[in-house]
């Protein structure tokens, strides 16, 4: 019989009501594929987007690591942690922090399992980095680890050898988790329904210890908005909301990243439908802010000519602008080139999405506090 990790009567809370004392102990966080730390900044807390604060997490980061130079060193200039470089499958566990870790956080490498990639699943030695994170999880017995892919995993079809199968990559993904100890469920999270203006699905999975409860002991964050505010009474927020007051500002605003140096200077071509050859919408969320882009990131909604279909007057979406999109507050600095910060962006989770699975997960591991941890 084929164990199910899709619970469709999922626990859920809003993450917005959940009060936390300043005096709550913290959660020791180790921290995999971290990129710039869209999932670190979210767990962490304590920053302001869109003139709304997320107040701080009771989250204490010992570990991060990534080999994509560029963004270790934005994550060490923001977060003030030192970032392992080292690939890490030849990272030794006796070099690890030796404290106690209750989560470990994990979007392992996704493109091997992308809508947009060439599709080689777990043939692929990128998808099956997840392995690494077992390893990590297997040395520290966490109370929690959460893992984060794109959507497309839930139907990569590819086995490690490269045959197609009937399994998806996903569920051996999940079978293996539970395999080392985890009750593991997971859930498709759309970044727009949590205050995000941006069309981004993402497979969230959650992994308990199983001596600590059963699979339906975790708490996933409650959507917030929706397409209409007919259902939370909140609409999805929208590109305009996120960026228009940036318009005109190229070169003349305090805010990084917003300069003539940090805008792709990639043709657009009339006529042609290919990546990023189109305009984002003003009035709904952007499309998905993608890693591989190669220059070729969406422009603008607005112009600067009378007609909207002349591409004379289109601009390309500037760094700051593809992190407003994804919900990093002004006050982080891409401190990089315009070409690594994109692909660091795009392959970030929002930190605004991040922020409310660590309220959940907080929820979720505060239930157990009773239990044997």
């Amino acid at each position: 019989m084929t164990k199910t990790y899709y619970i469709k009567n999922v626990k859920r809370i809003n993450t917005e009501q959940i009060k936390i004392n300043s005096k709550h102990k913290k959660y020791n966080v180790v921290s995999l594929f971290s990129g710039c730390g869209g999932m670190d900044l979210g767990f962490k807390g304590n920053f302001q987007y869109l003139n709304k604060d997320y107040p701080a997490n009771p989250f204490n980061l010992i570990f991060a690591n990534d080999i994509f130079k560029q963004a270790a060193d934005m994550y060490e200039d923001n977060f003030g942690l030192h970032v392992e470089r080292e690939d890490i499958k030849n990272i030794d566990m006796k070099d690890m922090p030796q404290k106690k870790v209750d989560i470990v956080l994990g979007g392992f490498p996704c493109q091997s399992f992308s809508y947009a990639g060439k599709r080689k699943g777990l043939s692929d030695p990128r998808g099956q980095l997840y392995l690494q994170m077992i390893r990590v999880i297997d040395y520290y017995k966490p109370k929690m680890f959460i893992a984060e892919n794109v959507d497309g995993i839930r139907n990569s079809r590819k086995d490690k050898d490269g045959q197609n199968v009937d399994i998806s990559a996903l569920d051996t993904i999940l079978k293996d988790f539970d395999k080392h100890g985890y009750n593991v469920q997971y859930h498709v999270l759309l970044a727009a329904d949590y205050g995000v203006p941006q069309m981004r699905r993402r497979v969230i999975i959650m992994g308990l210890r199983k001596d600590l409860g059963n699979i339906n002991n975790e708490y996933y964050p409650k959507k917030l908005y929706d397409e209409t505010g007919e259902l939370t009474g909140k609409q999805w927020l929208t590109s305009k909301d996120a960026i228009d007051d940036l318009w005109g500002k190229v070169n003349k605003t305090v805010i990084p990243n917003h300069t003539s140096r940090d805008i792709s200077k990639a043709k657009f071509y009339p006529g042609k439908k290919m990546q990023g050859n189109n305009r984002i919408a003003a009035d709904k969320p952007s499309p998905t802010i993608r890693a591989e882009h190669h220059g070729n990131i969406e422009a603008h909604y607005r112009t600067t000519l009378s007609d909207p279909n002349d591409m004379q007057g289109w601009r390309r979406l500037s760094v700051r602008e593809c992190a407003r999109l994804q919900s990093f507050p002004d006050s982080y600095n891409f401190t990089s080139s315009a070409s690594s910060a994109y692909k660091a962006i795009g392959n970030a989770v929002p930190p605004v999405l991040a922020w409310h699975i660590a309220r959940a997960a907080c929820y979720t591991l505060d239930q157990l506090s009773n239990q044997k941890c």
